[in-house]
């Protein structure tokens, strides 16, 4: 393999999250971005004016040009099996958002399909790739502050009253938090923890009969070895706890407090699916600075001899020596999704086994969905898979 030859990718969905991605793969120096597939006109014809290259109406056409050597899949939930199908039938090898799928049947095809078709396929929990998470976990698997022994996290965003698409409201469908912000929780304390979770005890509640799915909850996740992870999250545009994060938002610009902003906004909507495409689409607005990290609320792991907290640019350490304040490397780009392209790099031109692969967003899967039983049925639910 040419290790100087970049990774010629494809961007399959211009929403939010594939918007983000067209920048990220511009700015790293690996990559070449090719093409792109959305079935919305305007953010194809955005994404055409700034780059010059073409934007297809469907993923078929996107898996056709020859010219494409891997597809970054940030299309709806509920399409992540057939469109990984898709695209490994056409030999393209794959980063697919999380979740990997929405029942473990489909996860267990998708691996068969990167199995069949012997492509890489990386699921992009973004937050899992930090660079202040990565720094964590070398810290913690350094053992220079003792075993650790919980992990701790917490967010409380405005993610339930940003305009939706319908689907986005039933649980059925994909919609709600557990398949939406907490598999980033999971896949972060899955990172840390280092071990295989056992099992489950989680609470979920959806407060507004107008929007009826989780949208906040708590779970305690017990890992081999006697590691427990606790994950809080709420989506209601009430409290927002970029505010203990220094006002610095889940993207790594600062912000300004805007508590009820979202709420307000929502409430002029004519159509919510038209405004998350004119709002969050590519094309729809500049991406503010980052000036710092981006991070998915408060992080804390508490090992025997220090506490580490995610912090704004690093990772800080309080222990018995005092505040230490370890900074994460910072690199051109944009950073989550840059390591998310460094690690599809090294895999097809260093033939690098990803942590984030297939297997692995099936077992961030499992625990998202015991979560779900555990909520539903009042239990605690063991995890029998490999999460």
């Amino acid at each position: 393999m040419n290790e100087q030859a970049p990774v010629r990718l494809g961007i399959a969905g211009l929403g939010m999250a594939g918007a983000v991605m067209v920048h990220a793969a511009r700015a790293h120096p690996d990559i070449a971005l090719i093409a792109a597939a959305d079935p919305q006109p305007a953010p194809r014809a955005a994404f055409t004016a700034d780059t010059g290259l073409p934007a297809y109406a469907d993923l078929a056409a996107l898996c056709d040009d020859p010219k494409i050597e891997a597809i970054y899949i940030a299309t709806p939930h509920q399409f992540h099996r057939s469109h990984v199908a898709m695209a490994a039938a056409a030999g393209k090898h794959i980063i697919v958002e999380k979740p990997i799928a929405l029942t473990m049947g489909d996860a267990d095809a998708i691996i068969r399909m990167a199995d069949d078709a012997d492509i890489t396929l990386i699921v992009g929990h973004t937050h899992g790739f930090d660079p202040g998470v990565r720094l964590m976990r070398r810290l913690i698997a350094s053992g220079a502050h003792g075993r650790l022994g919980l992990i701790a996290q917490w967010n409380y965003t405005s993610y339930l009253y940003r305009p939706r698409r319908p689907e986005e409201l039933d649980t059925a469908l994909g919609g709600g938090i557990v398949f939406n912000q907490m598999p980033h929780q999971i896949d972060i304390a899955r990172v840390l923890a280092g071990s295989r979770a056992r099992s489950v005890r989680a609470h979920l509640a959806a407060l507004n009969p107008s929007r009826p799915t989780e949208a906040l909850g708590s779970a305690m996740i017990f890992f081999e070895g006697g590691v427990a992870a606790t994950l809080t999250y709420s989506g209601h545009d009430q409290f927002d706890a970029d505010e203990f994060h220094g006002w610095v938002a889940e993207s790594g610009a600062t912000k300004s407090p805007s508590h009820g902003a979202a709420r307000r906004a929502l409430a002029s909507v004519a159509s919510e699916a038209a405004a998350r495409t004119e709002r969050f689409a590519y094309g729809a607005a500049a991406n503010p600075p980052r000036a710092h990290l981006p991070h998915f609320g408060v992080l804390l792991a508490t090992c025997a001899g220090a506490d580490l907290r995610a912090s704004p640019d690093g990772v800080t350490v309080y222990g018995q020596a005092g505040i230490t304040e370890y900074a994460a490397e910072r690199r051109p780009g944009v950073p989550g999704r840059a390591e998310v392209l460094d690690d599809l790099v090294a895999a097809l031109r260093r033939d690098v086994t990803p942590l984030h692969d297939a297997r692995w967003g099936a077992a961030t899967l499992d625990i998202a969905l015991a979560m779900l039983t555990s909520a539903r049925e009042g239990r605690e639910v063991n995890l029998a898979g490999s999460a």
